[in-house]
């Protein structure tokens, strides 16, 4: 979902000039205003085509593992948690302290879901500019890179889900898009993204500017400051509410890229791996309904039933109802219907396929009355709906009695079966029909079209090409022929 921080080229400005553009005007008076986005020009083979011809790095091996290490961010995931690990050892923890760092826990991850994330990589709704500020600093305060970086990575990830153009795939592992794709250099570059939307907010251009600043700021300094200032624990502070907790909001968001692409269910899309479950969700503030965002990526929910656990969707509604935050995009709640009866209908078909069935009509053959009887001496066989069916095997498992199938051997027993004796369930009806080992010839009543189809299969799940029925064959028509 992100990485620690993002590699620059150039090191950050440290004074407090005004903040400049991030590229210069063009000679034609043109600015950032006028950015022409990144992918306008992508050939409609784009995916397939930067596979094919995008040279790779070569694979990596002993010998050049540390030219490809990244080592700011392997610094910042192992130095943290290594602070936070030597203070639990150390530094008595402070109630005040506890609570403090749950707080900010929420508060810099609320900056990544709700901000990063839902506003800027998905512009899912639209804040005022204090809420957009308040999120750039939570945001920032998780150490994440910045709001333009970032999206610009999680854009690519949505529209390469799963390739080679994926930034953290997770066909390649678990632990790769959990953090293996920020430690070590990837082997090809992330497909094209457009973030050209970002480069016209004030808040974006103002957090990337003085990101690095920002991220001591709001991610070290000011928990320690509150903790200090608050109830004097200023140690405490700087190991629990801020590497202890930076700790746990990383390996939080992380979980979005790796335990959301591996754990739970795909109710609405199967095509690819990301996953619902409710313990991601817990441990991502809210962000565990991960198949329902993959495919509705523009809806500021991740959880769309009330008692989902999604704190980020609780908290954009309670900033609109505040008057902070507007526009809130929900996907029609038809499609969305749609798109779960699509995976019921699925797995419908998938045990609807491992189910055996009444013989197909066109394979049956098509008997005569005077056949019919003439076969009936030897073996027991009873019409039901023009069906002839053989029914040795159930004489004496015949919940009515065997006499009330003997009598009918050699006859037509469709009124009694249907309601003149007993009306069957439809239980009996599918079972009936697997016994099925002819169609008398003009035995099939008028009116009883749909009693020839077992209620099992009257709401079969049928693909495009299988809507043809075989009960309107041309299996009816005239002829003899020995019973299976």
């Amino acid at each position: 979902m992100s990485e620690v921080v993002q590699t620059r080229k150039t090191p950050p400005r440290t004074d407090m000039a005004p903040t400049p553009p991030l590229t210069p005007p063009a000679k034609n008076g043109k600015d950032w205003k006028d950015e022409q986005p990144a992918d306008i020009n992508l050939p409609d083979n784009y995916v397939a085509w930067t596979i094919k011809n995008q040279k790779e790095l070569p694979p990596i091996t002993l010998q050049n593992l540390l030219q490809n290490i990244q080592w700011i961010s392997l610094l910042v995931l192992t130095i943290t948690p290594s602070i936070a690990i030597w203070g639990l050892l150390n530094v008595k923890l402070r109630w005040e302290t506890f609570v403090w760092s749950i707080v900010y826990y929420f508060i810099t991850g609320l900056g990544i879901t709700a901000g990063y994330h839902r506003l800027w990589a998905h512009r899912s709704y639209n804040a005022s500019k204090p809420l957009q500020y308040f999120l750039c600093l939570a945001g920032s305060g998780a150490v994440e890179g910045s709001i333009k970086w970032w999206s610009r990575g999680h854009r690519a990830h949505h529209r390469y889900t799963d390739t080679e153009l994926d930034p953290y795939n997770a066909h390649k592992g678990f632990w790769w898009s959990h953090v293996g794709w920020m430690i070590l250099k990837p082997r090809r570059k992330p497909g094209v993204a457009d973030v050209s939307d970002l480069s016209k907010s004030e808040v974006v251009r103002w957090q990337h500017r003085w990101y690095i600043w920002l991220i001591l700021i709001c991610g070290f300094l000011f928990p320690t400051v509150v903790a200090g200032l608050g109830w004097g624990d200023w140690l405490g502070g700087f190991v629990f509410a801020g590497a202890a907790r930076l700790t746990f909001v990383h390996h939080s968001t992380f979980c979005v890229n790796s335990l959301a692409h591996w754990l739970g269910e795909r109710p609405f899309d199967d095509k690819h791996t990301p996953r619902d479950h409710m313990i991601t969700a817990l441990v991502t503030v809210g962000e565990g309904y991960h198949n329902f965002h993959h495919q509705f990526p523009m809806d500021y929910r991740n959880a769309i039933k009330w008692y989902q656990y999604d704190p980020t969707k609780w908290f954009i509604w309670t900033m609109s109802s505040l008057g902070l935050a507007s526009h809130l995009k929900q996907f029609p709640d038809n499609e969305v219907k749609k798109g779960q009866l699509t995976m019921q209908l699925k797995r419908l078909r998938e045990t609807q396929d491992v189910l055996a069935w009444a013989p197909e009509v066109a394979e049956l053959p098509i008997i005569s009355w005077e056949s019919f009887e003439e076969q009936s001496a030897k073996r027991p066989l009873i019409v039901v709906a023009g069906f002839i069916h053989d029914v040795a095997d159930f004489l004496d498992e015949h919940p009515g009695g065997r006499h009330l199938l003997t009598k009918f051997i050699g006859k037509d027993a469709t009124t009694a079966f249907f309601g003149g004796v007993y009306d069957h369930s439809n239980a009996a009806h599918n079972l009936l029909s697997m016994k099925r080992v002819g169609i008398l010839h003009g035995g099939h009543q008028h009116g009883l079209q749909d009693k020839a189809i077992p209620p099992s299969q009257r709401l079969r799940v049928a693909r495009y090409n299988e809507m043809g029925s075989g009960y309107n064959s041309s299996a009816w028509s005239d002829g003899e022929g020995l019973l299976g």
